[in-house]
């Protein structure tokens, strides 16, 4: 089940607005402004990185524990995630994210369903959730996920093994190109950011109790990535 909370944001942001004696919905003038200040605004600093981000972003991921599998094309990566669970012992059977429900899993061998996930063991949880990404950063190894009806953050939050597929293309330097990249393609009036962003370095972990690092503590234990490279 989906959610719209345009209607609870627009009332929030109206309230900010009334406080401020700035009575009715922004004018054209002032979403020019706002739109000018964050063209102009400097980011700070950060480091350079040159050469092939792909490589980089696979040493980073690698660095934080989660493993990576390069393939093709995106048509190729059923195949990729079925290799990966016959080498960890895990059973063929996921739950994807609708939008990847169009790759052809079945020739794959992979039992894919396009549904949330269950978590309750009396149900039957699901052990794996396969993702896209928004986006990934070179700079730390991490996949950039937003929520939405065809993309449920459920999906890389629930299961003990998480995959998700990785165009190359949407791989960018850092989180400041990231958020550059979420501004261009679902800012603005005609439609509304995304209701939830999660960052993904590796698989899950905590160190609180005699700072020794145990993985799984509130999400995933594993993490495997594959990067279709001509995508």
């Amino acid at each position: 089940m989906s959610f719209d909370t345009s209607k609870s944001r627009a009332a929030i942001l109206q309230r900010i607005r009334t406080s401020q004696r700035r009575p009715g919905p922004p004018t054209d003038g002032e979403r020019t402004q706002a739109d000018d200040y964050m063209a102009r605004h400097p980011s700070g600093p950060g480091p350079a990185l040159s050469g092939d981000l792909t490589r980089h972003f696979r040493q980073m991921a690698e660095r934080m524990a989660s493993t990576v599998e390069e393939v093709p094309t995106m048509a190729e990566a059923p195949a990729a995630v079925a290799r990966y669970l016959a080498a960890q012992g895990i059973a063929p059977k996921v739950v994807v994210w609708p939008q990847l429900s169009g790759l052809d899993w079945a020739a794959a061998g992979v039992d894919a369903e396009a549904r949330r996930p269950k978590r309750d063991e009396s149900q039957g949880a699901d052990a794996v959730g396969v993702t896209g990404c928004f986006c990934a950063l070179a700079e730390t190894g991490t996949l950039v996920l937003v929520s939405s009806p065809e993309t449920p953050s459920s999906t890389h939050l629930l299961p003990e093994t998480h995959v998700a597929i990785v165009p190359a293309s949407r791989i960018v330097a850092t989180m400041e190109d990231a958020f550059a990249l979420m501004r261009a393609e679902r800012g603005g009036v005609a439609q509304m950011m995304p209701r939830a962003i999660n960052m993904v370095s590796g698989p899950s972990r905590t160190g609180d109790i005699e700072q020794t690092i145990v993985l799984g503590a509130h999400g995933p234990y594993r993490v495997h990535v594959v990067v279709t490279t001509a995508d």
